[in-house]
């Protein structure tokens, strides 16, 4: 029976490529010369630290980095901005990484499709949705619906199976 796996998956890779784009451009700028500005990525917590000395700095590197994150293909969505902290001379700001589904996004996924109206099974497998249909056009309805949805993380569609 035909199926794919709904699934939210982030290259970190792309995502250090972004940070360390967005560091060379803070170097080559004339606003920014002079200035302590830097972006620092943690895999491990999956999470963007940007230090700078003004509020107004810190928004101009988030802008840039999210720029450099759209050129290496990451969606946007997966950037989750914190809230901007004063700590001495200097302003920081942590984005977190949206990475895999947490189960209330897979529920509401699968509340979703059952709504729809569209007789597709969906199941949740731990950090993906398994849906499955006798017929190819019904999953591709399933992932047109599920793309038109506002579930605030990127969606991928992988390991489809006729």
């Amino acid at each position: 029976m035909p199926s794919f796996d709904v699934v939210s998956e982030l290259e970190m890779y792309e995502v250090n490529h972004a940070v360390a784009n967005t560091n060379k451009e803070i170097q080559t700028r004339f606003d920014f010369r002079g200035a302590n500005v830097k972006v620092e990525l943690n895999e491990k917590n999956k999470e963007i630290k940007i230090i700078a000395e003004s509020d107004f700095q810190v928004e101009q590197v988030y802008a840039m980095l999210e720029l450099h994150c759209l050129k290496r293909k990451i969606d946007a969505q997966c950037l989750d901005a914190q809230k901007m902290t004063a700590s001495g001379k200097e302003m920081h700001q942590t984005v977190k990484l949206k990475d895999g589904l947490d189960s209330d996004t897979a529920k509401k996924m699968v509340k979703i499709i059952k709504e729809s109206g569209i007789k597709a099974q969906a199941s949740i497998q731990g950090e993906k949705v398994r849906v499955t249909d006798k017929k190819k056009d019904t999953l591709q309805a399933v992932m047109n619906l599920l793309r038109e949805q506002k579930l605030g993380l990127p969606l991928q569609f992988n390991n489809f199976k006729d």
